[in-house]
């Protein structure tokens, strides 16, 4: 498969529509884009390719591959990918330094599937207040999927783990486009690597996995955010130390153990970590904001709540301003590492403007607060607000 669409992608967001370039479309401050293998999605930057999925695709319980999300860091992606020649190879602090073929992944292990949530680190960074830096995401920089592949564990355990392992690195085929940059790699614990639910997939929703999503292999880390789905994974080496890179050293650094990275503006945090497990959150989905709803009459108000697979287990919603909360209804789980779908029935007694607020409580007791905020524009989970209009 060859990925000559970034070429077109890159060059035109505000050419012509040709069969060679995406077609573009404004709306409001949004332009949507049509890149290759994909349907029209918003368009975040278009070097590296960065494309958000619009809020309605998320009446889906599965985010449609055509639609979801698309995060890149590097603008160097390769030209060709060849099925044929490919290597999965696995090194560093093993037994025997080996290259697997997308044919051995698929023949040599038991294939597993798992339903997970893709949340980027930064996603809904748009709405921090004060603003920050950054990619000005709204909340589509997600999505849900069945991921099928391998256990990473079976990986590990294939090229035969030396004792001492400390840690497990993973790079792709993207590269700098320059020498100054740090090549995109990310790493995890051992005992996490191994822990039999961080694995290696080679389709999404049943397919082969979209060029501009990672085609040929992502890694998947359930519960944790995307900054670690590393894609096109090309390469996983075994540590017998913790890695220095700079993707884990310098960058994607949260609050050391204060909840929900919450930090002020006016008092930086200065104990950093790298960012890790999902929060508790949850959004609306439809109506959108600032809709027009019919005064007197029943609305089915929906929307998403999920967290690190702890398991949400109650949904509530004000319509004053958080002086009092109503429960929702949970449709049942697609998976602990799934988000879960919630609906209110909302009547708005007349004419006017309405805000609703909803909040998640996850199986731990963790909740959302009023307002949340760190200088990156990461984990954002405080409390949803939805204006609409009743007519």
């Amino acid at each position: 498969m060859t990925f000559s669409m970034f070429t077109a992608f890159i060059l035109s967001c505000n050419a012509p529509t040709s069969s060679t370039v995406p077609e573009t479309t404004n709306i409001e401050d949004e332009v949507l884009v049509k890149a290759e293998g994909k349907d029209s999605m918003i368009l975040l930057t278009d070097r590296p390719p960065n494309l958000e999925t619009p809020l309605k695709f998320f009446l889906h319980d599965y985010t449609p591959n055509k639609v979801f999300f698309v995060r890149w860091h590097l603008a160097g992606l390769p030209g060709v990918v060849d099925e044929d020649t490919f290597r999965l190879r696995i090194g560093g602090h093993v037994n025997k330094d080996v290259a697997l073929s997308l044919h051995d992944l698929k023949t040599k292990f038991t294939p597993v599937t798992i339903s997970a949530l893709c949340q980027c680190s930064g996603n809904s960074r748009s709405f921090f207040d004060p603003r920050v830096p950054g990619g000005q995401w709204k909340n589509g920089a997600m999505g849900n999927a069945k991921w099928t592949g391998v256990k990473l564990s079976d990986l590990l355990a294939y090229a035969g783990v030396r004792k001492g392992a400390v840690e497990v690195s993973f790079d792709g085929l993207d590269m700098p486009p320059a020498p100054t940059i740090a090549d995109f790699v990310k790493s995890l614990k051992y005992d996490h690597a191994n822990d039999g639910e961080v694995m290696v997939a080679y389709e999404m929703n049943g397919e082969p996995l979209p060029l501009l999503n990672g085609y040929p292999l992502k890694l998947v880390v359930p519960g944790w955010y995307a900054t670690y789905w590393v894609g096109m994974l090309s390469d996983i080496q075994v540590l017998d130390k913790p890695f220095e890179g700079f993707w884990m050293k310098n960058a994607y650094k949260i609050p050391k153990g204060i909840s929900n990275g919450n930090e002020s503006p006016d008092s930086l945090a200065t104990d950093m970590e790298p960012i890790n497990v999902m929060d508790v959150r949850s959004i609306f989905v439809s109506p959108e904001p600032n809709e027009i709803i019919k005064a007197g009459k029943k609305s089915d108000i929906q929307g998403l709540a999920f967290d690190g697979g702890f398991g949400i287990t109650k949904m509530e919603l004000s319509a004053d301003d958080g002086k009092t909360w109503k429960e929702a209804r949970l449709d049942p789980e697609l998976g602990k590492y799934s988000w879960r779908r919630w609906h209110y029935d909302f009547t708005p007694p007349g004419k006017g403007d309405y805000a609703l607020l909803v909040k998640a409580t996850n199986a731990r007791g963790e909740t959302q607060p009023m307002h949340q905020w760190n200088r990156s524009g990461y984990m954002r989970n405080e409390i949803e607000v939805l204006p609409l209009k009743a007519e």
